[in-house]
């Protein structure tokens, strides 16, 4: 989930000529043993030809490659063109399609892309296929439903639902002496975590590159928020969130407490990758759905869900669309691309092989025909979003246009701060300046 710099500037190049908005392991090769292309003599409906991307590790690549088969073996007239690679990639490829007009039938997509690529008229309206029953919603909720919408339309299907959290690696804790916080623990719990992973040659997981989640979530437990509500302006104007959100990250960098952004840096943001995986962290930050893929990897100890510190964890924490499926507009077999988000969220043997890896089923259906076959790890991501419908607060909208380069800003200003290359002082008034210079930009 970490982009690089270098990423990130070719992405915002790419995207500025457009218009003027897992756990694994790199790109391999669409499998084709996934493709059914034989046509029965005695079916009458025309052959049909999706491509479908993704981004993700290479669990998601398996179980994803494995739903196609099993479509288009219920459905053989369909032939579908798996596309994936991991998160940085994937929009770095997907960005020149969009220029060229050539992207895939069905992409996934991030609540953070989401108004950029609808913005553009590049995602289709889903709800004319609700309503004649070829995407069936009727165990979908309206808030699950309404996480899709852009200006009065359904332009992405919710394929689930996540809320922040905090792993832990309990054992390793344990064995080392240091402190396991309760539910309700602060940021000073936190601060005294990593002074004890650090006496121990261990560290805590800090939020790296991820500040466009982390600083938002900082910002609703102050009562304050990202952007305006009409995604026009950046929303505060008191730049001691961002002080004292940075100077507390700027210790823990300081100290040793998180990863240096030179081996930050070189990492893919998958889940082989992962501190805790690899034995040098006891906590790990990131969505619940992310959880899955680190816990699974690591098969000596369990790992445990705990909510991100407070105070104002409630008011801090939201129930997000972990991602979507959409079907672009320039796909020429849009009600068949439905058809198959239809099948992955709403066939149960399908999602038995799912089972909320994308996030907690948004289908009330399926998650309760899940909940029976759930391993322990599974289980503990329903039960952590169970826990945090009831503590939390309503999400922000979509991210707005603009938003992808805001991102960008953010994450260059905090590598600046953590070299000394500028106070954190001075970084908050260059953020909010330059930041509502891009939503104007974004407006026009």
């Amino acid at each position: 989930m970490k982009k690089t710099l270098t990423a990130v500037l070719l992405f915002s190049l790419i995207t500025s000529l457009v218009g003027c908005s897992g756990g694994g392991t790199a790109e391999k090769p669409a499998d084709t043993s996934t493709k059914t292309t034989t046509v029965s003599t005695n079916d009458k409906k025309d052959p049909v030809k999706l491509r479908i991307a993704w981004w993700g590790g290479q669990s998601r690549h398996d179980y994803t490659l494995k739903v196609i088969e099993m479509y288009t073996e219920k459905n053989p007239h369909v032939t579908i063109e798996p596309e994936y690679a991991p998160f940085d990639d994937y929009w770095k490829k997907l960005a020149p399609q969009a220029v060229a007009g050539g992207l895939p039938d069905i992409i996934q997509m991030d609540i953070s892309y989401l108004n950029q690529y609808a913005g553009r008229n590049q995602l289709a309206d889903l709800k004319p296929f609700t309503e004649n029953g070829v995407l069936n919603v009727g165990d979908v909720s309206e808030n699950a439903l309404s996480g899709g919408e852009v200006g009065g339309k359904l332009v992405a299907m919710n394929l689930g639902v996540n809320a922040l959290q905090t792993t832990f690696d309990v054992e390793t804790m344990k064995k080392n002496g240091i402190d396991i916080p309760s539910k309700e623990w602060t940021w000073d719990d936190m601060d005294k975590m990593g002074a004890q992973a650090k006496e121990k040659g261990l560290q805590i997981g800090g939020f790296a590159y991820r500040h466009d989640v982390f600083f938002p979530y900082y910002l609703r437990t102050i009562g304050q928020k990202m952007y305006s509500e009409d995604g026009k302006t950046i929303s505060y104007s008191d730049d001691k969130a961002f002080i004292d959100y940075f100077t507390r990250y700027q210790q823990w960098y300081d100290n040793g407490y998180i990863l240096s952004l030179d081996k930050e840096a070189q990492k893919k943001g998958v889940a082989e990758e992962d501190e805790i995986v690899l034995g040098n962290s006891i906590s790990g930050t990131g969505w619940s759905n992310q959880f899955l893929a680190v816990a699974n990897l690591v098969t000596d100890r369990e790992l445990e869900l705990n909510p991100m510190p407070g105070p104002g964890t409630k008011e801090g924490l939201f129930l997000k669309p972990s991602m979507y499926f959409a079907v672009t507009e320039s796909s020429k077999q849009k009600e068949e691309a439905a058809k198959f988000i239809d099948f992955f969220i709403n066939d149960i043997e399908a999602n038995k092989l799912i089972k909320g890896e994308r996030g907690v089923p948004v289908s009330s259906k399926v998650k309760e025909a899940l909940k029976p076959t759930l391993s322990t790890n599974e289980a503990k991501i329903f039960d952590y979003v169970t826990w945090a419908e009831a503590n939390s607060s309503i999400g922000d909208p979509p991210n707005p246009i603009g938003a992808v380069e805001i991102e960008k800003l953010l994450r260059d200003l905090s590598e600046r701060i953590l070299f000394k290359k500028i106070t954190i002082e001075q970084a908050a008034v260059d953020f909010r300046s330059e930041a509502n210079a891009i939503l104007a930009r974004s407006q026009k």
